[in-house]
C-alpha cells in the first residue's frame, strides 16, 4: 500500500464550521492530527458559518470540544495553543450578501492547497459551489468533501451530484462514509487480498450466508425532526450497510488503487438483485422502538421524542435480506440490519461457513461453529470460532472455541478515529475510501424500489422496546434459511 505523502500547506475551509458535526468529529479529529504531526505547520482551517463569530469565539468552541472528546485523553496544552492559532471564523450567508464571500477570499492564502468541507445540509451544497466559484475561489487542485445523506432518492441525488459537478471536478469530489475510515474496515480489505488461505473459501460454495449489523443504543434524541424525513433504510442502509456489503463481496481489484477499488465495489451495487413490491414483505423487515430499558435506564419510545408529530410511519430499525447475483456469490443471503435503541451498540460483519458435507462425530454441530466476525465497534478484532475437541478422557467432546485478534491488544500504538483517517485522505488527495458518484446513485437505484414498495403497500413498522434486539420480524427473516443472528449464536 503506498505511503502518506508528507502534508502539505493547506486552507481547510469548513462550512457549518460552528455546527454539530464540526465540534463532534472534524475540530477533535484536526487537534489530534496537529497532535501526531500530520498538519503541515502552515496549515490553517477557516470555520464559516452565519453565527458572526470572533476568532477569539470560535477558539474557545474548539477548546471546549477538543477537551470533551473521548479520543483526547490528556490534551497538551502546547499542542492545543498550536491548533487554535491555526482557526479563524469567517461570517457567510450563502445567498445573501455577497460581502461574506469577499471576506473568505481575504482569509485564504495563495500557494496553499484548499479543501472545502460542507458540513452543511446536502441541499445547499450546490448554492455553496456556486458561491466559490463566483468568488473566484475554486484552484485547479481544490477538493470538496460532502457529508451524507446525499439526497433522499436517486434523483435528488443525481441533482445534487449535477449542482457540485458544474463546479469541481469529479475526481476533486469526496463523498465521506465515517465507517470506510474505521481500522477494521480497512482491514478488511487486507484480510481479503493479503492472506492466500482465505480467498479459496470466500465463495458460496464454503460461505452459507453473511450478516452485516450496524446496531446503536442510541435513540434519535435530538434529531427527531431530521429522522421523520429520512428513516433508517435512508440514513444507514444506502450508505454504511451497502458499503461494507461491497467491500465483504467484491472481486480483487487489480491494484490498491482509488478507481481500481471502487471499480469493484460498483460491480456489487449493479449485481444486488432487485427487491421487488412481490417480494418486499418476505425480504423486508421495518421496525420502530417504543419505550424500553436499555442498559438499566428507562427511555422513550420514538413517537414520544421530541421535534415530531405523534404519529409517524418512520422507521429505526431495518432487517433485510440481499442477494449479489453473480458467480461469486449466487445463493449466498446477505442479511443487512440496522438499528437504534437496540440492546448494545454493535458494529460487525460474520461470515458463516457451511457445516462440513459429512460429520464424523456425532453430535458435533455448535451453534457459531464455523464463523468469522469481523468486529467494527466497539471493540475492533477479527475472532475466528472452530470447533475444537473439549479436553478430558471418556466420550469425544467438541465445544466452539474463538481464536481472536483484538487490534487494541495486538498493536501498541493508538489506531485513528474514522474522522481522523479520513481527513488525514482528503488532505493527501487520496480517494480510495471515498464513494464515487457512480457508486451513490447505484445504491439509491436499488434502494429507491425498496422504499417506493413500502409506501405503496402501506407497510407500517412493527414496534420493539428499546433495549431488546428489534422487532420479531427479524428473527423470521433470518429464522426461514435455520439461520440465527449472531448475538443468539452467543446466547
Amino acid at each position: 500500500m503506498p505511503q502518506q505523502p508528507a502534508p502539505r500547506p493547506t486552507d481547510l475551509v469548513v462550512f457549518g464550521g460552528t455546527g454539530d458535526l464540526s465540534m463532534r468529529k472534524l475540530l477533535p479529529a484536526l487537534y489530534l492530527l496537529d497532535r501526531d504531526g500530520h498538519l503541515d505547520r502552515d496549515t490553517r482551517v477557516v470555520a464559516v458559518s452565519r453565527d458572526g463569530l470572533t476568532d477569539a469565539d470560535l477558539r474557545d468552541k474548539a477548546s471546549s470540544a477538543v477537551r470533551g472528546h473521548k479520543a483526547v485523553q490528556v490534551v497538551e496544552p502546547e499542542v492545543l495553543r498550536r491548533f487554535l492559532g491555526r482557526l479563524s471564523h469567517v461570517t457567510v450567508d450563502v445567498g445573501g450578501d455577497a460581502s461574506g464571500w469577499a471576506d473568505l477570499a481575504a482569509a485564504l492564502a495563495p500557494g496553499r492547497d484548499r479543501v472545502f468541507y460542507l458540513a452543511v445540509p446536502p441541499m445547499i451544497s450546490g448554492a455553496i459551489c456556486r458561491g466559490l466559484q463566483d468568488a473566484d475561489l475554486v484552484t485547479p487542485e481544490s477538493r470538496v468533501v460532502m457529508e451524507k445523506p446525499l439526497g433522499r432518492d436517486l434523483a435528488s441525488a443525481q441533482a445534487v451530484n449535477d449542482e457540485v459537478g458544474a463546479v469541481f471536478d469529479e475526481s476533486r469530489v469526496y463523498r465521506i462514509d465515517h465507517y470506510l475510515g474505521k481500522e477494521t474496515v480497512q482491514n478488511l480489505l487486507v484480510l481479503r487480498f493479503a492472506n492466500v488461505f482465505l480467498e479459496p473459501l470466500w465463495n458460496s460454495r464454503w460461505i452459507d450466508h453473511v450478516q452485516i449489523t450496524a446496531a446503536e443504543t442510541v435513540g434519535v434524541g435530538g434529531r427527531r425532526g431530521y429522522y421523520d424525513s429520512s428513516g433508517a433504510m435512508r440514513d444507514m442502509v444506502q450508505n454504511h450497510l451497502l458499503q461494507l456489503l461491497c467491500l465483504t463481496a467484491m472481486e480483487p481489484p487489480a491494484s490498491y488503487d482509488r478507481d481500481a477499488v471502487r471499480d469493484e465495489k460498483l460491480k456489487v451495487l449493479q449485481s444486488l438483485r432487485p427487491i421487488t413490491e412481490t417480494k418486499v414483505a418476505e425480504h423486508t423487515v421495518r421496525g420502530q422502538y417504543t419505550r424500553g430499558t436499555v442498559q438499566g435506564d428507562e427511555v422513550l419510545g420514538y413517537l414520544d421524542e421530541a421535534g415530531g408529530p405523534p404519529t409517524s410511519d418512520t422507521e429505526t430499525f431495518v432487517a433485510l435480506r440481499a442477494e449479489v447475483a453473480n458467480w461469486r456469490w449466487a445463493g449466498v443471503p446477505f442479511y443487512l440490519r440496522t438499528g437504534k435503541r437496540m440492546a448494545h451498540d454493535r458494529s460487525e460483519i460474520v461470515i458463516r461457513f457451511r457445516d462440513v458435507p459429512h460429520t464424523i462425530f456425532p453430535g458435533a454441530a455448535a451453534p457459531g461453529a464455523g464463523s468469522l466476525v469481523i468486529s467494527l465497534q466497539p471493540d475492533e478484532g477479527i475472532h475466528l470460532t472452530m470447533l475444537a475437541k473439549a479436553p478430558g478422557a471418556g466420550a469425544l467432546r467438541l465445544r466452539p472455541v474463538p481464536l481472536e485478534l483484538s487490534f487494541a491488544d495486538t498493536f501498541a500504538t493508538r489506531s485513528p478515529e474514522a474522522y481522523e483517517r479520513l481527513l488525514m485522505d482528503v488532505l493527501a488527495g487520496d480517494s480510495t475510501l471515498f464513494m464515487r458518484r457512480d457508486e451513490v446513485e447505484a445504491a439509491w437505484r436499488w434502494v429507491d424500489p425498496i422504499i417506493e414498495a413500502w409506501n405503496s403497500l402501506g407497510t407500517v413498522p412493527e414496534t420493539y422496546p428499546a433495549g431488546s434486539s428489534g422487532p420479531a420480524g427479524a428473527q423470521r427473516l433470518i429464522g426461514r434459511t435455520g439461520s440465527t443472528w449472531h448475538e443468539e449464536e452467543q446466547a
